[in-house]
């Protein structure tokens, strides 16, 4: 049985290797990530994650594996960091507050069995400076990132409390996506 990750991060790559279950191969998914009217981050994340797998062709014999993170303040869903002024306005958002990272991940098995879950993160960032978020903007690292930030790099820094997956925060929960990944009949190496 072959494994396809329906997604093009090197990240999620990584973290699916971790737990023994190395992609045969990549593949990434071409969807329209605009939320819906009215959408919570929790449905969103969870949505994202079913349509990435599901656009992907998937052979006889291949199991699919995508995900989703989603940073949302309350019931707001905060957008990838696209420019450095987006950069700006999100890490200013977050200073000093709690926020969610909602990690969804779906996987489609052989027999087209589709399965979901959802890892729900709280992190706190400590209150920013302008000086530390103009020293983050400039390093590059979280342009185009959900929320602005990458917490496996300098961003880690900010983060005065977490509870949950922080590979959830990542990219993938790892806990979910293997149980997933068993359910499906999937053996991990």
């Amino acid at each position: 049985m072959r494994l396809v990750l329906a997604s093009t991060s090197p990240r999620r790559r990584d973290l699916l290797v971790r737990i023994g279950a190395t992609p045969d191969r990549q593949a990434s998914p071409d969807i329209d990530e605009n939320p819906l009217k009215g959408e919570l981050p929790r449905a969103y994340a969870l949505r994202l994650a079913r349509e990435k797998a599901g656009a992907v062709a998937r052979a006889d014999g291949e199991i699919v594996v995508s995900g989703d993170t989603t940073i949302a303040v309350g019931r707001r869903i905060l957008p990838p960091a696209e420019t450095v002024e987006v950069q700006r306005r999100l890490l200013d958002l977050l200073s000093g507050r709690r926020h969610h990272a909602l990690s969804a991940v779906c996987v489609i098995g052989t027999d087209g069995t589709v399965r979901t879950r959802i890892a729900d993160t709280v992190v706190a960032f400590k209150r920013l400076t302008a000086a530390e978020i103009d020293a983050y903007v400039d390093c590059g690292e979280g342009l185009g990132k959900a929320g602005g930030y990458a917490i496996q790099g300098r961003a880690e820094a900010f983060v005065r409390f977490i509870s949950g997956s922080h590979s959830g925060v990542v990219g993938l929960p790892l806990y979910e996506t293997r149980a997933l990944l068993i359910a499906s009949g999937y053996r991990l190496g």
